[in-house]
């Protein structure tokens, strides 16, 4: 999907299309220009200079997405919003509303399994799809059925998307980032030399920024230079595991089917804070906050019918640094007042003198919910005792 949390925003919002705008900081809650709106007004009436500048921010908030306009000025996601104020000033900014964004990624996929049922979920913006026995799959190289995908969904939702059609997913998923907004790139295998060869290693899929700086360091920036080792270097240098598939994806193999079914191995939230929280002085603030994303997480667990056993908190401290915990109980559970009360005696066992800047809570050792090994009789896996409360629990 194309910039697909500012897409839906701009749905609701069409007066900003054309304009720089980021999504991030932090979650919607009641935005102070709809308050202000006049009756019988709509959210497309609020003028332009009622929403927030970028400029304006103070935090440490970082952006989720961002409008392509916003793009254009080295605006990207993961950016934090105050170095993002600096190279556009001008955009303006809008909260996240994230079960608006689950609610539109539910409707496009609803889409793509009407017309090809064999579909990888991706995450909420993203799928592999295979056209190979799709009536009309192989038309025009997969051209034609992608651009029926394309416009059953933005009938279905005003959003665009971006398709690349490839031999296999390594190259499906390059050649979707070739064309954007609403773009079709259809690459076949002899391509690879003139078309995947001159992109940098970054934009394969699994190189990251660390490997990517080692490949540097060797003179390798293009997946042709890459491709151009031997398989043996690669595996010297880069370890057997890593080295091998360096050298499969260079030369653009990848035998990976697309899964249809795939279980999640662990759900979680987490919310990393405008300022820093402390546990004590914080306490109530935080409490809030921490019963709220249980809240949420056991929604999202409920919602996908899924539970689990083992419960978890991620906390990252003024000075970056991570602590994390769980802990198993006996039972299965999708219960928001049990993942709080078992993720806040997790919440005993790490330092808590630093004042934080995020929380999050995890739920793993996931199973379906009425499936025999859910609704099996409690193990002996250790369950939780009752821990009392504390000044420095929340």
């Amino acid at each position: 999907m194309d910039a697909f949390y500012a897409s839906v925003e701009l749905l609701r919002y069409p007066q900003l299309k054309g304009l720089p705008v980021v999504i991030g900081g932090g979650r919607r809650r009641v935005d102070e220009a709809i308050r202000e709106l006049p009756e019988g007004a709509t959210l497309a009436d609020i003028p332009i200079e009622a929403f927030p500048r970028l400029k304006d921010y103070t935090g440490r908030g970082v952006i989720t997405t961002a409008t392509y306009p916003a793009r254009q000025f080295g605006i990207g996601s993961a950016m934090g919003l105050m170095k993002a104020a600096k190279l556009c000033p001008q955009a303006l900014i809008l909260p996240v509303d994230f079960d608006e964004y689950r609610r539109f990624s539910r409707t496009f996929k609803q889409v793509i399994l009407e017309v090809a049922p064999l579909m990888e979920d991706r995450g909420v913006d993203e799928v592999y799809i295979d056209f190979t026995d799709v009536p009309g799959g192989q038309r025009d190289g997969g051209r034609s059925l992608a651009r029926l995908i394309q416009k059953a969904i933005f009938d279905a939702t005003g959003l665009t998307c971006s398709i690349g059609v490839a031999p296999n997913k390594l190259i499906a998923k390059m050649a979707s980032e070739f064309v954007k907004p609403n773009g079709i790139s259809v690459v076949y295998e002899h391509d690879l030399e003139t078309r995947i060869w001159p992109l940098p290693c970054r934009k394969v899929n699994g190189i990251g920024p660390k490997a990517d700086e080692k490949l540097k360091r060797f003179g390798i920036e293009t997946v042709g230079q890459l491709a151009a080792r031997e398989r043996g270097w690669l595996i010297d240098t880069f370890g057997k595991a890593t080295g091998a598939w360096m050298h499969e994806v260079a030369w653009g193999r990848d035998n990976r089917p697309v899964v249809t079914e795939s279980e999640p191995v662990s759900m979680s939230r987490e919310t990393t804070f405008e300022r820093d929280l402390h546990a004590v002085r914080d306490r109530a603030e935080l409490g809030a906050i921490f019963t709220h994303l249980c809240e949420k997480l056991a929604e999202d667990l409920q919602r996908k019918g899924y539970v689990g056993k083992t419960i978890g908190i991620k906390l990252r401290y003024d000075d970056f640094k991570i602590a994390t915990r769980d802990q198993t109980i006996d039972r299965f559970t999708d219960d928001g007042k049990t993942i709080r009360q078992i993720g806040g005696q997790c919440l005993k066992r790490v330092p808590l003198e630093r004042p934080l800047r995020l929380l999050g809570v995890r739920v793993g050792a996931l199973a379906k919910a009425g499936s025999p090994e859910a609704l099996a009789p409690a193990g002996s896996t250790r369950s939780a005792e009752p821990v009392a409360t504390t000044a420095s629990l929340f």
